[in-house]
């Protein structure tokens, strides 16, 4: 997952200098980031299916080192790059590949886990939300010293060929082989939902468009955050060292995207899952509003940029762990992936933030519509994801008295 961070966190870095490079329009060179998202996602559920159907020993890692070689592939191709179209290219390969292994690590953590779903997705998460902070800085060295084709080429090379590597150690657990929990502090089922049942199930839809709106505010930032700081006129001041404004909130954002992942889904283990949606979505909405309101000041825009991304990088946790919770591990991997497609359909959105700011002249309107949208979705989870989980699992024990377990904290 750390090897596949930069794919998306790191892709920022390189707009300008291809924009330099070819004089593309921003607009028309964040397609390529659309595909990578859209690709990344909406093929996940064939991946899952794959990794489902082939066996807990032999999928996993043959989905997941087809993965590597796309990986490595798709930089490659966007190093040498001369069109958009080759670019393109590379960004749908790129896409493939981070899908193949992104929906398999997280299908492997809800399987071995179940008492602890929230945590042990959130540390794997936690990888792709905060490798690029391991790298993100070597990466613009690169960009500054040998060009951005150097940086594509070799970082592809490598972050390709260790996930290949480490593929072949994964595996899922044989039927029984994961640890049996007495109790646990959430309410699941123990039934396992095919996806069709998932598909004609109210709350996966419900769960549906709260992810669209999450991933929409989250990957404008990703993908503008350097033409943000440029914008604010920060991105190159020097804030710590030799370190400007833009690098120093590019690892932070990048560790606290992280961080988030892991503490929000051990923080749903303990109180429950919708519970911790309002309380991230809430400081969300504040966290965007005050990017705008400070965003000027370089510490104000580190500060407030980590705090975006670190209201953001929760959902990866939070989202996953809840469709488990109530359609059940067999499946988890296929349908965790269809409910990962959301990013996808969220990427469409992401061209439109540069065409929104070209018309205004400024970024302070995708701002104030992230801001609403957090406010929108901590809205829903109280009042249309909060019941219709508790039908769901109303209705899972009047079908099966013994599909329901767990009863601490109710939905």
């Amino acid at each position: 997952m750390i090897m596949i961070a930069n794919l998306q966190y790191g892709w920022s870095v390189f707009v300008l200098p291809l924009q330099k490079a070819h004089a593309w329009a921003v607009s028309d060179i964040q397609i390529a980031f659309t595909l990578f998202v859209a690709l990344e996602t909406w093929a996940t559920p064939v991946n899952g299916w794959i990794a489902d159907r082939l066996g807990p020993h032999i999928g996993p890692r043959i989905v997941m080192g087809v993965g590597g070689v796309l990986v490595g592939l798709g930089w490659v191709i966007d190093s040498y790059a001369a069109s958009l179209t080759a670019l393109y290219v590379g960004g749908a390969l790129s896409g493939l590949g981070s899908g193949a292994v992104y929906c398999t690590a997280v299908g492997t953590a809800v399987k071995w886990f179940k008492d602890h779903r929230g945590l042990a997705v959130g540390l794997v998460a936690g990888g792709f939300g905060a490798g690029a902070a391991l790298t993100i800085i070597p990466i613009r060295m690169v960009i500054e010293g040998h060009g951005y084709e150097s940086a594509f080429f070799w970082f592809g090379l490598i972050q390709g060929g260790v996930v290949l590597i480490v593929s072949q150690f994964i595996r899922n657990p044989d039927p029984g082989e994961a640890p049996v929990i007495a109790e646990v502090n959430v309410q699941q089922t123990s039934r396992s939902y095919t996806a069709r049942e998932v598909l004609g199930s109210r709350v996966f839809w419900v769960l549906y468009v709260l992810d669209v709106l999450m991933c929409a505010g989250g990957l404008v930032v990703t993908a503008y955050l350097a033409p943000i700081a440029e914008a604010y006129h920060i991105s190159n001041v020097v804030v710590f060292l030799s370190a400007t404004t833009l690098s120093v909130a590019l690892v932070f954002a990048n560790v606290m995207n992280g961080v988030a992942r892991p503490l929000f889904g051990w923080v749903s283990d303990q109180i429950g899952l919708w519970q911790t949606m309002a309380i991230a979505f809430t400081l969300g909405a504040a966290s965007y509003f005050l990017l705008y309101m400070l965003g000027g000041h370089p510490w104000g825009f580190i500060f407030f940029v980590g705090m975006v991304f670190f209201c953001w990088g929760n959902i990866f946790s939070l989202f996953p762990s809840m469709c488990t919770d109530l359609f059940g591990a067999k499946y988890a991997t296929t349908n965790t992936g269809m409910l990962y497609t959301a990013k996808g359909a969220a990427a469409f959105l992401v061209p439109l933030g540069a065409v929104a700011a070209k018309a205004t002249g400024n970024w302070n309107d995708l701002l104030f519509v992230a801001t609403g949208i957090n406010v929108v979705a901590a809205f829903l989870v109280l009042v249309v994801l909060r019941p219709a989980a508790n039908r769901h699992h109303a209705e899972d024990t009047l079908t099966d008295p013994q599909a329901a377990t767990g009863s601490k904290i109710a939905h």
